[in-house]
């Protein structure tokens, strides 16, 4: 049943994505390097964009980019809870690197296809390249 709604549900997403990306162009966005007490990252696969993907989105007017990217992480991931929190700037978009990340990932989501945890040296191959520069340029720090 499930694979029959994300059949009938990805086009509709895509094309909602294709609308709200026009109108998110000029909101600066977060994105959240999420480790788990192993040190593990945490991926995202949408459902209206290709490849594994950081956490994140968005953030609005006046929002302070910690509590939306801990915002985007409870929505996309289910985090239950954190460790500490570093802000560190990637051209236009904020990164954060949350440590000691605790979640559950929710059975069905309008936006997140699936959730997985990967080995920092051992990245999946289809991940984004936007999210391959950004956790290439924090080599080191992670």
């Amino acid at each position: 049943m499930s694979a029959l709604v994300d059949r009938i549900l990805r086009p509709l997403a895509t094309a909602a994505f294709a609308l709200l990306k026009r109108r998110a162009r000029s909101r600066p966005g977060v994105h959240a390097v999420a480790l788990t007490p192993e040190r593990r990252i945490i991926l995202v696969k949408l459902r209206y964009a290709p490849g594994w993907r950081l956490p994140g989105g968005g953030r609005d007017e006046g929002e302070d980019p910690t509590e939306a990217a801990l915002r985007e992480l409870t929505e996309e991931i289910g985090m239950a809870g954190h460790g500490a929190v570093e802000r560190v700037q990637s051209g236009r978009d904020l990164l954060l690197i949350v440590r000691d990340v605790r979640y559950r990932a929710r059975r069905w989501s309008w936006e997140v296809e699936a959730v997985r945890e990967a080995p920092l040296d051992a990245l999946p191959p289809d991940l984004s390249p936007i999210s391959a520069r950004w956790l290439a340029s924090l080599r080191g720090r992670t």
